[in-house]
């Protein structure tokens, strides 16, 4: 199996609903992303895919976080902005413009981060 890993981050501020403590209250991070695509096969040009191309889709849907309240987004009012949840939209976005399995690690902190795969 190869594998194909950018990063990219974003800032952004959220509130973690239902939670006890102080992430309760509006904060914010500076979020780093790991982009990570596997296949069992490389294209013609001995590539899982172009980092040119991959950044670009994932820039794309950065773009829609960066510097935003996360909570005040469409898809965040129903689910809570924790780091899971940031992941699975992330992957939820690339999985429409990449065929490819993809895994999303979301580093909300240099030493905590949470991912999702399908």
């Amino acid at each position: 199996m190869y594998e194909a890993k950018i990063l990219d981050e974003f800032c952004g501020a959220h509130n973690l609903r239902h939670y006890k403590g102080k992430c309760e209250a509006l904060h914010g991070h500076n979020w780093k992303i790991e982009l990570t695509v596997y296949s069992k096969t490389l294209d013609k040009t001995g590539m899982i895919i172009d980092f040119k191309e991959l950044k670009s889709k994932l820039k794309n849907i950065l773009s829609k976080l960066d510097h935003k309240h996360l909570n005040g987004l469409a898809y965040f009012k129903k689910k809570n902005p924790t780091s899971e949840n940031i992941a699975y939209f992330i992957h939820g976005k690339l999985s429409k413009v990449l065929k490819k399995k993809v895994k999303v690690s979301v580093w909300e902190t240099g030493t905590s981060s949470a991912s999702f795969y399908a």
